[in-house]
């Protein structure tokens, strides 16, 4: 019942018919909602009419790209549901409280009754109606056209290397044998140069350089690491052949690092700790990490004026979750360094995923995919959402496939029965592994799949079942990493065997159908990467869409490098600052959406506020409901307010095993292939579909706050914890809004690991990427005559990059 006082108030309801005042006051309700819950959500069935009696709302636009748009704001005696009600269509955008409010709701029969009775009403409603409806139009076609620039740009990722000020890269990769080096200017791509020395240390070196003028073979006799160094930066300013007039242009140089450990989980800026850190790793990475240190420290001696980078291969697959990276053996160390899967190729996984991308038009951060790059080393990578969170290699390169001569997957008895009857020390053995298996091994002939393909084709036996092997074990990892994933949109091939075998992709992609994953295979066969980086392979019918790409690690490295570079100032600031974050501990909790709270405690419930939270608008309700999941039940978890639009659980590691399911990590709201659960409260059960995720750690912070700190929205951070149990965290995403206060959330999990209570501060380390694409500083070529250091240090350039 509402009273007759209050619909005698009501501008609207003043003129209408008799019959139907009172059809009001019997049927209508009054509700109440609090500051930013949703009274109409997105998509759902409008059943009322409902005119604000006090207070104030917004409608908001679809979930159409990340963020929802307030288009149209509502006050006492406006009105809200005619929309949907005259034209039959679930709710085309959500009413939302921008206050606490009142709201009269009449019931849909009842308006339908009064459009058919009073001329006056339809006029009314109808002109509200053309009015909302264009002004709905017009904000979703313009974010239609922000999604459609996305999609639609060719570079979305910054792979083009393109900046706004001159930049010129120099990229060092030194291999066991070999040096590689490229050269990038960023501002005229003809510009750029390549080279490649090898055998370094052998008798007859050859040195390969390559321009835009030409290709060019020099005899360079026996030279060590440090002279082919040498050798490399004189070719670029060769006054003939060469591309730098001095080597003091050069912006910075970006060295190849193949480990990183648990300690280096982004790209560094090398100075003497890092250095010594990166010494450190040699036990796991013996045949690389000390060749790579020669290589810094020699461009130190060359051109010590020169900032140099260090990307590091292990940095991608820092994201892989414990069940993916421990193995089942007690926890150890050696020298240090945690005993666990650290994987390898991480520029060129993260290279060619941005590629695939790119091409099925849907964000890194929102796709789910796997790369397989072969080569005489290969290796596998489950990406989910922009995330390394599975990957072939582990604790060294030997695990996972069988590669050109690496023996890959073996049961550990046997080689130690091997070590035995043949009589090796443990260096034999590992050696024996790393260069007499493999491919080598099985087949007995080479590394080089061209060389068996060669002889399989002849009739060679060996041959055959060596590349069967091969295919097979690439086929195994897809279905695990499939599985892994909980789908899939696209799938790569690359490196030497990926880009250029037809019959091993052929293979890999055999029996695969059932996944949606179908290759086409005249595609297959005519794929082509001459004069473009990636091209399709997959059918027409082929859900999963299949991709061979052309890897550039170099070009990955350069473009580390300059996103270094971008933040480099900010993040010495912050470090000058200590910069001090409040910690608020989040235990399990759910988000209901408005159906599924009225199923779960009945119609007509709203949420008791029990006490506000943080973050302004937010509460916690005295309202508790069950989890249920395959294995077990989680009782009394409690409901924050106010409603969402999309249910949404976010529990703990430890949740995630007493329910049974295996949860993402994700921020809110991202909630797409995600695994589901049964709530259950007191009217009733709701079964999920998806819906359940491990919250990201993140930072809530204001626009303020954000530009004092040097912060941008989307960067990801380290946060150090000071205490008896000192421990930084990385991957922490920052959040910035008008609406935040500084507070820094993370799971009871992680407070654990850390002793942590509400009471806790933090400190913000450093920058670890800086993911915003429309704000990312470029930095300003140092030797530039137009501006000064300080002016440049003062400018705000925006580059293209983007994680």
């Amino acid at each position: 019942m509402v009273s007759s006082d209050v619909i005698k108030e009501i501008e609207l309801i003043k003129n209408a018919p008799q019959k139907i005042k009172e059809a009001i006051e019997k049927e209508a309700e009054i509700a109440a909602y609090g500051l930013n819950e949703i009274v109409i959500p997105a998509g759902q069935p409008v059943t009322f009419l409902g005119i604000i009696l006090d207070g104030t709302v917004e409608a908001m636009t679809p979930d159409l790209i990340e963020t929802p748009q307030a288009f149209e704001g509502r006050k006492k005696g406006d009105y809200f549901g005619e929309v949907s009600l005259m034209t039959g269509e679930p709710a085309a955008f959500s009413i939302v409280c921008t206050s606490s409010c009142r709201v009269l709701m009449i019931p849909a029969h009842i308006f339908q009754q009064w459009l058919v009775t009073d001329i006056k009403a339809i006029n009314i409603f109808s002109k509200t109606l053309a009015t909302r409806t264009n002004k709905l139009d017009y904000q979703i076609r313009k974010q239609e056209k922000i999604v459609e620039k996305q999609t639609k740009e060719k570079d979305p990722y910054g792979l083009n290397l393109v900046t706004q000020n001159t930049m010129k890269i120099l990229v060092i990769n030194l291999g066991s044998s070999s040096l590689k080096y490229h050269y990038f200017d960023t501002q005229n791509q003809k510009n750029n140069a390549q080279g490649l020395i090898e055998p370094i240390g052998g008798k007859q070196v050859s040195h390969k350089y390559k321009t835009e003028k030409g290709e060019y073979n020099f005899e360079l006799g026996t030279v060590s690491y440090e002279q082919a160094i040498k050798v490399a930066l004189d070719q670029l300013c060769d006054k003939q052949i060469g591309v730098l007039s001095d080597l003091k242009n050069l912006t910075a140089i970006g060295h190849r690092v193949v480990h990183g450990g648990e300690k280096y989980l982004s790209s560094k800026l090398v100075d003497d700790k890092v250095l010594q850190g990166i010494k450190d790793l040699a036990p796991l990475a013996p045949l690389h990490n000390p060749i790579h240190v020669i290589g810094i420290e020699s461009c130190k001696k060359l051109i010590p004026h020169v900032q140099q980078i260090a990307v590091f291969d292990t940095a991608f697959h820092y994201t892989l979750p414990p069940r993916a990276y421990l193995y089942g053996i007690p926890k150890t160390d050696i020298g240090g360094n945690s005993v666990r899967r650290y994987g390898a190729h991480g520029p060129s996984h993260q290279y060619v995923a941005m590629l695939a991308a790119t091409a099925i038009k849907r964000p890194f951060a929102k796709a789910k995919i796997i790369t397989c790059h072969l080569g005489n080393g290969s290796s596998i990578c489950a990406i989910d959402h922009g995330r390394s969170i599975d990957t072939s290699m582990g604790f060294t390169p030997l695990e996972g496939l069988i590669m050109g001569s690496r023996c890959g997957d073996i049961d550990p008895a046997v080689v130690m029965l091997l070590q035995e009857s043949k009589g090796m020390s443990s260096k034999e053995m590992l050696d024996f592994l790393n260069r007499q298996c493999g491919l080598k091994g099985l087949s007995g002939i080479s590394t080089d799949v061209r060389e068996l393909i060669e002889a399989a084709n002849e009739g060679n036996r060996e041959a055959s079942i060596a590349l069967q092997t091969f295919s097979y074990r690439i086929r195994k990892y897809i279905g695990a990493y499939f599985v892994a994933l909980g789908g899939l949109d696209a799938l790569v091939f690359t490196g030497g065997i990926g880009e250029n075998a037809v019959g091993i992709r052929a293979m890999a992609c055999q029996s695969l159908w059932h996944m949606n994953i179908l290759l086409d295979e005249v595609r297959n066969r005519h794929a082509d990467l001459k004069n473009q980086s990636i091209a399709e392979i997959s059918h027409p019918n082929s859900q999963v869409k299949i991709f061979v790409a052309h890897t550039d690690e170099a070009r990955m490295i350069a473009r580390e490098t300059i996103r270094l570079l971008g933040y480099q100032d900010v993040a010495k600031c912050i470090i000058e600052k200590n910069i001090r974050i409040p910690i608020f501990i989040s235990a399990h909790h759910v988000h209901l959406s408005h159906d599924d709270c009225i199923k779960l405690f009945g119609p007509g419930h709203q949420l008791t506020p029990k006490n506000t939270l943080g973050q302004p608008g937010q509460f916690a309700c005295e309202e508790q409901i069950s989890l249920i999941g395959p294995r077990g039940k989680i009782d009394r978890v409690r409901i924050l307010g106010p409603l969402r639009s999309k249910s949404q659980i976010e529990i703990s590691r430890t949740d995630e095993f007493r329910l049974g399911i295996n949860a993402p990590i994700r921020m809110s709201g991202d909630l797409h292939g995600s695994p589901g659960v049964i709530l259950e409260g007191p009217a009733g059960q709701v079964k999920l579909q998806e819906g359940v995720i491990l919250a990201q750690r993140h930072i809530h912070i204001p626009p303020r706050e954000a530009s004092s700190f040097g912060l941008m929205d989307n960067d990801l951070v380290k946060i150090r914890v000071e205490g008896d149990r000192e421990l930084i965290f990385g991957d922490v995403i920052v959040r910035v809004h008008p609406d935040f206060i500084l507070e820094m959330h993370v799971d009871t999990d992680e407070g654990n690991a850390a002793q942590l209570n509400n009471n806790s501060k933090a400190y913000l380390e450093e920058i670890q990427h800086r993911n915003n694409p429309l704000n990312h500083p470029d930095m300003k070529n140092n030797n530039s005559n137009q501006k000064s250091q300080e002016q440049t240090k003062k400018e705000k350039l925006v580059s293209v990059m983007d994680t």
